[in-house]
């Protein structure tokens, strides 16, 4: 099996326009982890993404009546771009449908290379049955983003040339993981070259696809996944890809939104560029191997896989990056309500760089304080830190994984209302797209009061609300009944310390 992929990766059409890319040392993480870390430079193809390999390398494998009809595609963007320009490079007409969630600067590249754009559905999946349809209804040729040979063998192309841009093999390539195609062709060729190169597949938390269906040892349909990494936003891995996956692949590592906002930042601060989540997934994934291996002194290549991010989700990258680097700790202290006690907290924290200070008179008896603090000793100096509060006295509780509290509470501070009776507190996530936070209310209706609201828009693909309402306990499990019809994730967070320390209806309650 993997021979016959070799043959198809050394035959692969791809640098008609796309560039072999560089790799490229990242000094100062290569300095950070103990390990010489090179990134592979896909974001440096003519639409910033690997993409363009598979997608060209199938039209060029395309006969020619097939070419002269038309070509259709679905995609989150990026393999939108590769088919869009390896059809304009050829003269073709093309076809591509995309989420409504697709960040514009993708789309609006789609439609630079000439292609029609259609928006339909909120994910992937949706995008591409719609795109099926079309593609019998107008007699137009699908290219598929993944699960296809002759894709998987444009991706493989990358495989072929890091071991070529080598003096020897290194101890594992990082690839990230969504429908497959890029990891298939990538183990393929360095599976059958050089066997024991380790091929570490990086996944979202929030979007295990290769990960579940290896634990399965089957392809699964994952119920939901995150649209953060909107580029690996994929339900199902492929079932070409996971029949070479499953043989090739060494093992899998899941990694968290703040990990992969960090390894943006690492890539940043080493290249001066700018990887969209999907592109920095292998990044954050090499980090993570490290730190739980041990390994030092290793060659360690991640496939940085493309750069495609609009601007204003920076915002949320950048509030982020500190805690995924475990740089930033987050703590809600209570401090005593009387003259010198600020003071004496300040002390207590001792000369460290603080990043956020957040404090509003409660009552006569106690304040809560929200403060963030720059750490040099990661994950052992926050324990450090909470230890050191507590022994001078200070009730504190760490909010540095507290979703609710970096995602909402941190902007709400001071936000208590006693008088409010019957209170339940929600977090939402629903696609965003313009008129998607009026679709959520119309949907959720006039059954109970609206307590507390907080919306923030964070460049991303998905909005998030956190939301009070006033629902006697009779009445919860009804409320249950509708959100879960409204179909959107949602998660009870009226027990969250976040919330009782800084906007719940009762003090200490």
């Amino acid at each position: 099996m993997l021979n016959a992929y070799i043959e198809r990766i050394l035959k692969a059409r791809v640098y008609d326009i796309a560039i072999e890319s560089p790799l490229t040392l990242a000094k100062g993480l290569s300095r950070r982890v103990g390990n010489q870390v090179l990134l592979k430079r896909e974001d440096l193809q003519p639409v910033f993404s690997f993409k363009l390999r598979g997608a060209y390398n199938k039209l060029r494998h395309l006969p020619a009546a097939a070419l002269e009809q038309g070509v259709i595609a679905a995609s989150a963007g990026n393999h939108a771009q590769g088919v869009s320009m390896g059809a304009s490079h050829l003269g073709v007409q093309a076809v591509i449908v995309m989420p409504k969630t697709t960040p514009g600067i993708k789309v609006d590249a789609v439609r630079n290379w000439g292609a029609k754009a259609l928006l339909h559905g909120d994910s992937f999946d949706e995008a591409y049955t719609y795109a099926m349809e079309l593609a019998a209804e107008r007699n137009l040729t699908f290219l598929h983003p993944f699960d296809d040979p002759d894709v998987i063998a444009g991706q493989g192309t990358i495989g072929m040339e890091i071991l070529r841009q080598l003096p020897e093999p290194p101890h594992a390539i990082f690839v990230p993981v969504g429908g497959g195609g890029l990891i298939a062709g990538v183990a393929a060729y360095v599976k059958a070259i050089s066997p024991e190169v380790k091929v570490i597949g990086v996944e979202p938390e929030d979007a295990p696809t290769l990960h579940a269906a290896l634990a399965a040892d089957e392809r699964v349909v994952l119920p939901e996944v995150g649209l953060f990494a909107d580029g690996v936003a994929v339900r199902q891995i492929g079932q070409e890809t996971f029949r070479i996956a499953r043989e090739t692949v060494d093992e899998v590592v899941l990694v968290s939104t703040d990990a992969i906002c960090a390894a943006i930042k690492d890539i940043y601060d080493d290249t001066r560029g700018i990887a969209e989540p999907a592109g920095a997934l292998a990044v954050a994934g090499l980090k993570q191997y490290v730190e739980r291996s041990g390994i030092r002194g290793a060659t360690l290549v991640a496939i940085e896989s493309g750069a495609n991010i609009n601007f204003d989700r920076l915002r949320h990258v950048a509030e982020r990056a500190e805690l995924g680097e475990r740089r930033e700790a987050l703590f809600a202290v209570e401090i005593p309500e009387r003259p010198g006690s600020f003071l004496a907290f300040c002390k207590a924290l001792g000369k460290r760089q603080i990043t956020e200070f957040n404090y509003r008179y409660a009552d006569q008896q106690e304040a809560v304080v929200f403060v963030g603090v720059e750490l040099g000793g990661g994950l052992a100096e926050r324990h450090e830190m909470l230890e050191r509060i507590e022994k001078k006295g200070f009730a504190v509780t760490d909010m540095s994984d507290n979703e609710t509290a970096k995602l909402h509470i941190r902007f709400m501070v001071g936000g208590h209302a006693p008088g409010v009776c019957d209170e339940r507190l929600v977090r939402f996530e629903f696609p965003e797209r313009p008129g998607a936070l009026l679709n959520f209310l119309t949907g959720l209706g006039r059954r109970w009061n609206i307590s507390l609201f907080h919306y923030r828009n964070h460049g991303a693909a998905y909005g998030r609300v956190l939301m009070g309402l006033q629902v006697p306990e009779a009445e919860v499990p009804e409320l249950t009944e509708l959100l879960t019809g409204l179909g959107y994730p949602f998660w009870d967070e009226s027990e969250n310390p976040a919330y009782r320390l800084f906007a719940g209806i009762e003090r200490g309650g």
